[in-house]
């Protein structure tokens, strides 16, 4: 059987709770896909220093939940599923998952983007055994052992502060010659005694056979690791709409001043979207601002 809903949100992150909270409480009658926990690729992140609203940070996996529930109280329907396919249908859309289809009058994207892999030799082999995206998830099994950390951003540094509670050192590795991470955290992480920082340096190859043995950088030195914690960008979740948006040539989703994209009433949220400012705040933003766009075109209608 195939539900109707005015709004169909995909993407539980926080840009689509934000939406689907917001057009729930505008009397939409809303849905939220996602295939992932609540809070998306947020829910594995330790700590959150960048949430409005909490001056000393938060967990990720306290964060997505509270979302969540927001959402829920706002009557938002929720469904696991990752969506495949979206089809015009007259004035609706046809939006089929792996676990089934609904149809909507209008729909936000806010899929979010996956952890962008160094494509290294080593790195696929090693996944799961010493390489890794999740310092919270893995950081403990590596207690007392050396472990690097690869990525520039304030992702990287605020992973590594977790990893230095429990390694006996943490190495951050970056290409560029000043780390894009905030201030504060860049201070944080230079105060522990137990971190250093490799500024102007990438990753040429992970060794190791059955684990991580060690970590081979472009101008040839070799350092001893137990474990790496790849933070070296994000690339988009738009491969399911690229035959229905415009895309730039990252991949995000182009939109207008209304977070409309090219195709009428189809709106982007979130750091999907091109031109998104990449922080909670703004993903907040994105969120009520596409439920509120979505709303005036379903009225409208």
């Amino acid at each position: 059987m195939t539900d109707s809903f005015d709004l169909l949100v995909i993407g539980g992150g926080v840009a689509g709770l934000t939406a689907a909270a917001t057009a729930g409480d505008l009397g939409l009658r809303t849905a939220l896909a996602e295939h992932l926990a609540a809070g998306g690729q947020i829910a594995t992140v330790d700590h959150v220093g960048n949430a409005p609203g909490y001056p000393d940070g938060t967990a990720g996996y306290e964060l997505g939940p509270a979302l969540q529930q927001q959402a829920e109280q706002a009557g938002v329907t929720f469904l696991f599923d990752t969506i495949e396919r979206i089809e015009r249908d007259g004035e609706t859309f046809a939006v089929s998952g792996a676990s089934g289809s609904v149809t909507a009058r209008s729909i936000i994207i806010a899929a979010g983007s996956h952890r962008r892999p160094l494509d290294v030799p080593g790195e696929e082999l090693l996944a799961g055994r010493g390489v890794s995206h999740c310092a919270s998830c893995d950081g403990p099994f590596f207690r007392g052992e050396d472990v690097i950390a690869v990525g520039g951003g304030d992702s990287a540094f605020d992973e590594a502060l977790v990893l230095a509670a429990h390694a006996a050192t943490v190495t951050i590795v970056h290409e560029g010659e000043a780390p894009t991470a905030r201030a504060p955290q860049i201070e944080r992480v230079t105060a522990l005694a137990n971190v250093r920082i490799l500024p102007g340096r990438t990753v040429a190859r992970i060794e190791g056979e059955s684990a991580v043995d060690a970590v081979i950088l472009s101008d040839g030195e070799r350092l001893p690791a137990k474990a790496v914690f790849v933070y070296a960008g994000q690339a988009p979740n738009s491969a399911f709409v690229r035959d229905l948006v415009d895309l730039d040539a990252g991949g995000r989703i182009v939109t207008g001043a209304d977070l409309q994209t090219s195709c009428p009433g189809i709106f982007a949220a979130g750091d999907i979207r091109a031109g998104s400012g990449g922080l909670i705040a703004t993903a907040m933003g994105d969120g009520a601002v596409a439920a509120l766009a979505a709303a005036r075109l379903i009225a409208g209608k």
